[in-house]
């Protein structure tokens, strides 16, 4: 069971990370690398991710940007 994150623009598009994620064996882990990196990844051009679990999206597209923006 492998555990991967989806980076996209606003428009859903899929986009190359600015930090490139491992693969992650628990979904707690995805979820600790994701609070650690959100802010790099959303300067580097991600607005959105999903997370997914094998080939299952367990919820996403989730913002990167705040509540305000």
């Amino acid at each position: 069971m492998a555990w991967t994150w989806r980076f996209e623009k606003s428009d859903g598009g899929e986009t190359e990370p600015a930090v490139q994620p491992e693969e992650f064996t628990t979904q707690g882990d995805a979820e600790s690398w994701i609070g650690e990196v959100w802010r790099d990844l959303l300067d580097g051009g991600t607005d959105q991710v999903s997370l997914f679990e094998d080939d299952t999206k367990v919820y996403g597209p989730m913002s990167l940007h705040s509540a305000d923006e």
